[in-house]
């Protein structure tokens, strides 16, 4: 008759009295879903067109090397983004030291207590009543077993935030590339406005003397005169303001750049970017607004946070560690290194958590609520995304819309002035109605210069608002949410 062995049997025995006596996190889940932007997009029924914009070096683009020049030497010496590299550090500090967990330690000590032995405890004599000198100097080896994966999950999530952070400076790198970019097209507008007001006036100055002739003449009243200068203080008012304003944007430029006040007065405003740098693209895929920094940030802190929940659900099961030592120990320093006083041991040593007030289900709980936030966060983030892309791409086709019929003002403007100048020519009228035209144009291309503006704002915010030409796939930090998401964009003709 076959004989079974009952070690097996023990062992298994064992094995279930473990499992059976630690803790139980039953009903302590999360519900939440992380949405993508492809079923947002599907949701908002945009079409699907390809496409591949903006690129990484959109600052020059619309630019040129100015205005990458400024942007290249802010990455150098904004304070902001020294922030962010130093999160980054701290973050991969983190990682080291969530890897190390995983691995055997090994330490040395030498110790040396001299005493005197109690005669009336547990030590026998002759060690009773006598002085000695309790030396021991050992290795000592301890090694936790990852049965459970929690140093594992422990990792994973340190390597999430981390990757978390490399995402989050990309992010503010964009901040400020934008941030630089609009106040750079700022002063470009603040400019030429400045010298179209110029201009104004100049015109307003030749009709205020046409006017001061034409009274002294008896030809028109003193209202008119008044009129006249009222409308020169003005100008020149104006033109005290655009001063002021380019003024303001330098040293705004100029904090960007992380420096005092004194570069921005280096900064040379330049022309505005043409239409073409300006013009909404055929096709934006929405895929890009998945690759956005700040949503592959809030991507890896859900599976930062999910990794956290790994991390507490582990910490449930036995933990086991192995320890050793080996060396020497002796109650007689001068013998210390005999091979009589030599000392080796290894044994197991294993936890239960059965009974743990329930620290262990609370601290479970809280990371549940930790991945809620972190889910929430990441859905908002992607939601705002959307609006925002959405937003942008709404008022850049009503900016173009509003620039076509302003430059047909601008244009009837232009042919009323060459008709008036012809007219005076021919000796059918007075230079009055010329320099009316004058200033009626200048007007009119002040209105076309804010709508030029106002469209180069818009781009820049499209642009941000797509990421940046940002790719977390190149810059090796894209969770799988990212890589996976479809190609749906928005088009000029998209409701």
């Amino acid at each position: 008759m076959m004989r079974f062995s009952p070690v097996p049997r023990l062992a298994a025995l064992g094995a279930t009295l473990l499992l059976a006596s630690c803790a139980n996190f039953k009903g302590i889940e999360s519900s939440a879903q992380p949405q993508s932007p492809a079923g947002l997009a599907a949701s908002a029924s945009l079409p699907a067109q390809g496409g591949a914009w903006p690129a990484l070096d959109w600052a020059a683009q619309i630019g040129g090397a100015p205005l990458q020049a400024l942007v290249d030497e802010a990455m150098a010496g904004n304070p902001g983004l020294q922030i962010a590299a130093s999160r980054i550090a701290a973050a991969r500090a983190s990682v080291e030291a969530s890897g190390a967990n995983r691995l055997p330690t090994v330490g040395a000590g030498f110790s040396s207590t001299y005493q005197r032995y109690t005669e009336t405890g547990l030590i026998p004599p002759p060690l009773a009543g006598e002085y000695k000198a309790d030396t021991q100097l050992a290795l000592n080896f301890n090694y936790e077993f990852d049965f459970w994966g929690r140093h594992e999950a422990e990792l994973q999530a340190a390597l999430s935030q981390g990757r978390a952070a490399e995402a989050e400076q990309y992010s503010a790198r964009l901040m400020l590339t934008s941030s630089i970019a609009r106040a750079w097209l700022q002063l470009a507008r603040q400019n030429a406005q400045l010298e179209l007001t110029r201009q104004q006036l100049t015109a307003r100055e030749r009709l205020g003397r046409l006017t001061e002739l034409r009274f002294k003449a008896g030809l028109d009243t003193e209202s008119e005169s008044e009129q006249t200068r009222q409308q020169l203080e003005g100008l020149r008012a104006e033109i005290v303001q655009w001063q002021e304003g380019m003024a303001l944007t330098r040293n705004q430029i100029a904090a960007l750049l992380g420096k005092g006040p004194d570069r921005g007065l280096s900064i040379m405003p330049a022309a505005m970017p043409t239409d073409a740098a300006i013009a909404l693209p055929d096709a934006l895929p929405l895929s890009l607004v998945g690759r956005r920094p700040d949503i592959v940030a809030s991507r890896w802190r859900v599976e930062a946070a999910q990794g956290e929940i790994d991390s507490a659900r582990a910490q449930f099961y036995p933990n086991i560690n192995l320890s050793a030592f080996a060396g020497f120990s002796t109650l007689s320093l001068d013998r210390l290194l005999e091979s009589g006083s030599r000392i080796v041991g290894i044994g197991p040593a294993i936890r239960l958590p059965v009974f743990e007030g329930g620290r262990l289900r609370a601290q479970l709980k809280g990371r549940v609520a930790g991945y809620d936030n972190a889910v929430a966060t990441y859905n908002q983030t992607l939601t705002d995304a959307l609006r925002e892309v959405a937003d942008q791409v709404q008022s850049l086709r009503a900016a173009e819309a509003q620039g076509g019929h302003q430059r047909a003002a601008t244009q009837a403007a232009t042919n009323a002035l060459r008709l008036a100048r012809q007219r005076e020519k021919a000796g059918t009228t007075n230079m009055l109605p010329v320099l009316a035209s004058e200033l009626a144009l200048v007007v009119q291309r002040k209105v076309e210069l804010e709508n030029q503006a106002r469209r180069a704002d818009l781009r820049v915010g499209l642009i941000k608002a797509l990421g940046g030409g940002f790719d977390a796939d190149a810059a090796g930090i894209a969770p799988a949410a990212v890589q996976d998401t479809s190609r749906h964009p928005l088009t000029k003709s998209a409701s």
